[in-house]
């Protein structure tokens, strides 16, 4: 199989230096990628064309499921504007390219309208419009096509020459588009897993930012495991190209504080400054220079512009904030389009807790006065309390107090395979058992929905939690320990199944 890779255009008109250097780390974001799906495949390319190709016995042996695999990997990487399966031909006369068409399409035009589309760099005797309208021709007098169709046909015929070399397009899928990871500088992304926190972190990712998790912990376990699930589940579909961090702050104290000895009406600005502060130490304390927020203008009524202000004077460091013009059912609909609207909407906003008619044009010095009522030796412990964690080493937090959770290989009978994957992961690569475990009870529940619906399951049978990588598995299946089930155990997947056959 072979893949070209068309890089995000805005790359394109950096200068040369620049734009050598965003390839060349393309190249490399893409390759480790790509390696954890066949160890074999090679990535070549350095100017505007990446071009990723497998070995021909294992495409075989694995089939549609590699493919899908590889398609589904690189439209998450940011840096890639278009991912073409392709097929790669040495450039012939116009008779050549016809034949090669008629060798591809025939069984595919049979009853259907089409177009031949063709993009060309190089110098060559013909015009892209030449080939079109032969080829064109040549199919539509040599097939059982319906007839031509330049505006919506049923089948596109794709072609690119690229100097001596023609390409025909297979299918295409639009990318992430962006920056690729490494390009930029590092941010920390203050997340509390709700619509807004979740897509501003993902649109840092996509601008090539790479992204920092740091969470205030208002509502317990339960609340900190629900965030540490958008993130991970960001982590691993967008940016695992990268090492970063999560940060948990235990904020609790410091909420009580504020309710103690602040005005009702200023808390909610006082919180969002002591948030700043504590994550303007940490940014400082990780070298990093700039902080997100997911707070949108006026969306509510903390958010207007002069408690923003008065907000962001309590941190040195660069204040980002994506969303800051856009809508709620905007943020919504890009929170869909990645896969966290489901758990986001699960997840309370405690910051309201303490937002009872609340100002919304704070004065500056009016803040600073309630603030002298603040211990801040309260902040300055939360902040010394902050827990660092590796991302991949999240599970660790819930398995120190929980029993170890148990991996296995083999599904024996009694056993309930728990498919805990994001909906979308379902749906484009299902899970298949093999021959011996036919009888396996497999149910749908994903990771978001776990929690609460493991307690109305059957307590006599024994459940085996499944997902790609088993970060996900483990960190429920520790969770769940801990809350006192002793019938849940994860499941490997290196042996009794496959996926997306």
């Amino acid at each position: 199989m072979l893949f070209l890779i068309k890089i995000f255009p805005e790359i394109s008109i950096k200068s040369r230096p620049v734009r050598k250097r965003f390839v060349r780390q393309l190249r490399k974001n893409i390759r480790s990628v790509v390696k954890l799906l066949d160890d074999t495949a090679t990535v070549t390319g350095a100017w505007d064309i990446i071009e990723i190709e497998t070995v021909a016995n294992q495409a075989v042996a694995a089939g549609n499921d590699l493919r899908a695999n590889l398609v589904e990997q690189l439209a998450r990487i940011p840096g890639i504007a278009l991912v073409q399966e392709v097929d790669k031909f040495p450039l012939t006369d116009m008779e050549g390219i016809l034949q090669i068409c008629l060798s591809l399409f025939t069984e595919r035009l049979a009853g259907k309208r089409f177009a031949v589309r063709c993009k060309r760099s190089g110098r060559h005797p013909f015009k892209s419009v030449d080939v079109e309208k032969y080829v064109g021709g040549g199919l539509n007098q040599q097939t059982e096509a319906a007839g031509v169709k330049l505006v919506n046909p049923d089948v596109a015929v794709a072609l690119e020459i690229r100097q001596d070399l023609l390409f025909v397009i297979r299918q295409q899928l639009q990318g992430l588009g962006g920056y690729p990871l490494g390009c930029q500088d590092s941010v920390l992304s203050l997340i509390s897993g709700g619509f807004d926190s979740s897509v501003s972190s993902y649109l840092c990712i996509k601008r090539g930012l790479q992204t920092h998790y740091c969470f205030f912990n208002l509502g317990g376990r339960a609340h900190e495991l629900a965030v540490k699930e958008v993130a991970l589940f960001l982590w691993m579909k967008y940016h695992s190209t990268h090492r970063v961090k999560f940060i948990s702050v235990p904020f609790e104290p410091v909420v009580a504080e504020i309710l103690n000895h602040i005005d009702n009406s200023q808390m909610g600005v006082v919180l969002k400054r002591m948030m700043l502060r504590a994550a303007d130490e940490i940014a400082r304390q990780m070298q990093i220079n700039a902080l997100v927020t997911g707070e949108s203008v006026a969306q509510v009524s903390s958010q207007t512009l002069p408690n923003l202000a008065v907000i962001d004077a309590a941190a040195e460091s660069l204040v980002l904030r994506p969303l800051s013009t856009s809508n709620k059912q905007e943020i919504i609909d890009i929170a869909r389009a990645i896969g966290t609207e489901e758990f986001s909407r699960n997840i309370p906003e405690y910051c309201a807790v303490i937002s009872k008619n609340p100002t919304t044009r704070a004065k500056r010095e009016q803040i600073e006065h309630e603030e002298t009522r603040f211990d801040f030796a309260v902040l300055d412990e939360a902040v010394k309390n902050a827990k660092h964690q590796l991302i991949t080493e999240l599970v660790e937090d819930f398995e120190q107090e929980a029993a170890e959770v148990k991996i296995v290989s083999k599904i024996e009978v009694g056993h309930t395979v728990i498919d805990i994957r994001h909906p979308s992961e379902l749906e484009s690569r299902p899970l298949v058992l093999d021959q011996s475990t036919t009888a396996t009870e497999v149910i749908n529940i994903p990771f978001y929905q776990l929690r609460t619906s493991f307690t109305s399951l059957d307590k006599d049978r024994h459940f085996l939690l499944f997902c790609d990588k088993g970060m996900m598995s483990r960190l429920h299946a520790a969770h769940l320990l801990d809350e006192g089930f002793a019938n849940v155990a994860v499941l490997d997947l290196s042996h009794c199944v496959t996926i997306g056959e």
